[in-house]
């Protein structure tokens, strides 16, 4: 006897949770679609051939019903029978559904045990809470009290203004007006003129310029026959040529190492339902070196949150989700899957995904 099993806890009541296991199309957008089988009631078709872990449609027929506690069915998946035990039970915040499957003719291969029990426990823990959480929202009342909204909203005012006279207010903003007014005009005129540098008077022709320690000055001589005398430039007024010390061309020791290669990251969306997706990053080492120290940090559209990852630790704060795991080996690389659960019917992709602060590729 090989047993398949998984559980969830809902903040749904049990009455909600039967509606999703009984209710033909509603088990079909969180599990696999079914249809009926003619003259007999109680007998349906999943279509499971392509889910993994599932090797042939399966037929079912429910042999014990107890209404909104026990679901008992017997499944015949191409030969192989099994039984399909169903157990709701009403817990504080909602209630707790626990599915378990017992093969009772045949037994499932290692390759198909595992993919189907994971197909099971994400089937209970990431689609079929979307599908309650629409359902509640089906059955909210948004419709307004018979009375309606009042037709008139209250108009708030500052207290206490009701009585002031308005011509006087008026006259007293005249009066402010006009002191603002009288001080500007002050102001301006008491601020002192533009200084402006006095032109120097020419020299005259007994007068000759004398370069004095950077500084012109005019100094008469005795006579008009005496020639003027040669300006000198002292040290100070001309700019010094003595050339500026050059870098050295000294060729350096040793050329410092190449960094190594970046981590990079690829995103994809690996599939998507009703109300969620399934996302995809797979980070790889381009260099010759093993990686330790990476993460990948994802953020979420508003509205989604992460229900199950595999292939990494991760830690959540509000939409940004970040991602880190091993080492990557050189030249190697490293898969994370992580299931999405969106408030809204279409899947939104993540806003943005990062690795060293470089954009994933495919995003």
């Amino acid at each position: 006897m090989i047993e398949i099993g998984a559980q969830v806890d809902l903040s749904h009541p049990a009455e909600r949770v039967w509606l999703a296991l009984t209710d033909r199309e509603l088990l079909g957008r969180w599990f696999a679609e079914a249809e009926t089988v003619e003259g007999v009631p109680d007998r349906m078709l999943l279509h499971t051939v392509g889910l993994p872990g599932f090797e042939a449609n399966v037929e079912v027929e429910v042999t014990e019903r107890q209404e909104p506690d026990l679901l008992v069915l017997a499944c015949d998946e191409a030969g192989r029978l099994s039984e399909l035990t169903c157990a709701v039970t009403a817990t504080k915040q909602g209630c707790r559904l626990e599915l378990r499957e017992v093969s009772t003719h045949g037994a499932w291969s290692a390759e198909q045990h595992g993919p189907r029990e994971q197909q099971l426990r994400q089937a209970l823990t990431v689609r079929l809470p979307a599908i309650l959480d629409w359902l509640a929202f089906q059955q909210v009342d948004l419709r307004r009290a018979d009375g309606g909204m009042t037709a008139e909203l209250p108009l708030v005012g500052v207290r206490g203004r009701a009585g002031r006279n308005p011509r006087r207010r008026r006259t007293v903003l005249a009066v402010v007006a006009g002191a603002v007014l009288v001080a500007g005009t002050a102001a301006w005129v008491t601020l002192p003129p533009d200084s402006k540098p006095t032109a120097a008077p020419a020299p005259t022709a007994t007068e000759s310029p004398t370069v004095t320690a950077g500084r012109t000055a005019v100094a008469p001589t005795a006579s008009s026959s005496t020639r003027p005398a040669r300006a000198t430039a002292s040290a100070t007024t001309r700019p010094s040529r003595t050339p500026s010390a050059k870098p050295s061309r000294t060729p350096a020791s040793a050329a410092p190492p190449p960094p190594p290669a970046p981590v990079t990251a690829r995103y994809e969306t690996e599939s998507s339902r009703l109300f969620g997706y399934t996302g995809e990053i797979v980070v790889g080492n381009p260099g010759g070196a093993p990686v330790a120290d990476w993460a990948v940090v994802v953020t979420l559209a508003e509205g989604t949150t992460v229900d199950d990852v595999d292939g990494a630790n991760w830690r959540q704060d509000r939409r940004v989700i970040t991602f880190t795991g091993a080492a990557v080996a050189a030249g190697g690389s490293r898969t994370i899957s992580f299931d999405v659960r969106d408030s809204r019917p279409k899947a939104r992709e993540p806003e943005s995904c990062t690795i060293g602060g470089q954009q994933c590729a495919g995003l």
